[in-house]
């Protein structure tokens, strides 16, 4: 067209030495993004762990304190329940020999009335043994140490248990323990008219929930409390999780999940 220039560029081939240079540095270039990437993903890790790790020591710091606050609720029930119940025996058994050998027949009715308190006392030692590890459960298993729980107690509950078999005794005492906790506080709080308590196994997992149809609160404003973080706690240590869903007026879930395998299973 008359009147425009065209002005074209040509492009001259690089030199072999040119080529080679651009190579390198595009490699290189590779390497520093790679490293870059890799050493991002190391701190990602890096902080992963350490996040892990406070929240284990965390958890750690929680299961210590409360098996320290269990150690004296047990110092208290032992003191001001089995161990006075023992001291009143053993100053009514004095008495009682006395009174046998000046008054037999007082003496008859004093031993009966300490037959009564041994019973009495006996009761409590094997209340208090129940509280630290219920022998039930070693016995037939989680479902049946709770069924003697929640049968005793009067307690409106139907479990569901198809399909669960036998576990190591530390992995079903948290579960039992786990399913206990989140029972009561049913029993306390929820006012409900029926409590159902499922396990299944699934996925490699024994799942446990405790659902009531009660009144329900709202965790976000209330908190979910102690309760379900000392349940959390117990669960962590096999590996564990669970979650607490509630909402005013919707009653409360409870459900906990332990990672289980053929190998440990009894």
């Amino acid at each position: 067209m008359a009147g425009r220039r065209t002005t074209r560029v040509v492009r001259e081939p690089l030199a072999a030495g040119e080529a080679e240079l651009l190579d390198r540095l595009a490699e290189q270039a590779g390497l520093v993004l790679a490293n870059a990437r890799l050493t991002a993903d190391l701190e990602a890790r890096l902080m992963q762990i350490a996040q892990q790790a406070a929240d284990l020591r965390s958890s750690r710091q929680r299961i210590v304190a409360a098996q320290d606050e269990e150690r004296r609720r047990l110092e208290r029930n032992i003191h001001d329940g089995a161990q006075q119940h023992l001291v009143a025996l053993a100053v009514k058994l004095r008495l009682a020999k006395t009174a046998l050998q000046k008054d037999p027949e007082l003496g008859r009715r004093m031993l009966e009335e300490i037959q009564g308190e041994v019973d009495a006392a006996l009761d409590t030692l094997r209340s208090l043994a129940l509280g630290i590890y219920p022998p039930l459960l070693e016995d037939q298993g989680i479902a049946a140490a709770l069924a003697a729980q929640y049968l005793r107690s009067g307690l409106p509950v139907r479990m569901e248990a198809d399909g669960i078999g036998r576990y190591p005794i530390e992995l079903e005492a948290a579960v039992y323990f786990c399913t206990l906790e989140a029972l009561q506080n049913a029993a306390k709080y929820a006012h409900a008219s029926t409590i159902t308590i499922a396990f299944h196994e699934r996925d490699g997992a024994l799942e446990f929930s405790v659902v009531d149809d009660g009144v329900g609160f709202d965790p976000d404003s209330q908190g979910a409390g102690s309760g379900i973080q000392g349940i959390r706690d117990r669960v962590a240590v096999f590996g564990g999780d669970a979650e607490i869903a509630s909402s005013p007026g919707a009653g409360t879930t409870v459900v906990g999940r332990v990672p289980v395998h053929e190998t440990v299973r009894i």
